[in-house]
């Protein structure tokens, strides 16, 4: 089974107030995190992060370690992976192109106008944009290009739009 999910910011304070998430410390966030991956999240299943995985890697370390599954890592802008979290990782890319059942899937941490395959029915997963950016303009080019009649699936797999859970292609599709 294949999981999907972004800006899990290990380590970094300051993102609890600026994208107003329900936790009063670090840990009770990191806690969190760990028990909800790993109620979902099997050994065997391979889970793709797609950015900003650890504002600081000792801790990013420790966590990951403590995560079920087979971790990949899509880059973000906050990603600076050392020697030791990079041993925990299948892979680690910029982009990538997976097949998730019968569906192409287009893995980038940042959101893309347009992407490989978007017009013949690829789905792009992105994160990065968190509660305090805007993304009503990349919405609205979205349902533009629906009204169009071209595919243009996408969706946004920021932790703080799913419960801090990883998430299933299935279920992001059922979410729409």
């Amino acid at each position: 089974m294949n999981y999907y999910i972004s800006d899990l910011h290990i380590g970094h304070q300051n993102c609890i107030k600026f994208d107003n998430r329900p936790f009063s410390t670090l840990e009770e966030m990191h806690d969190t995190i760990v028990e909800n991956w790993n109620s979902v999240v099997k050994k065997d299943d391979d889970v793709y992060i797609l950015g900003d995985y650890a504002w600081r890697n000792e801790i990013g370390l420790e966590i990951l370690k403590k995560l079920k599954g087979k971790k990949h890592l899509i880059l973000g802008n906050h990603d600076k992976i050392n020697e030791h979290m990079r041993k925990e990782f299948v892979s680690i890319e910029q982009i990538k192109i997976v097949k998730d059942g019968e569906k192409y899937v287009v893995l980038c941490h940042f959101p893309m106008a347009h992407w490989q395959g978007a017009d013949y029915g690829y789905i792009h997963l992105f994160g990065h944009i968190h509660s305090g950016r805007d993304s009503r303009p990349f919405d609205e080019y979205r349902q533009q290009m629906k009204r169009r009649g071209f595919p243009y699936e996408c969706h946004n797999v920021g932790c703080m739009l799913h419960n801090y859970t990883p998430v299933t292609l299935e279920q992001l599709i059922k979410s729409e």
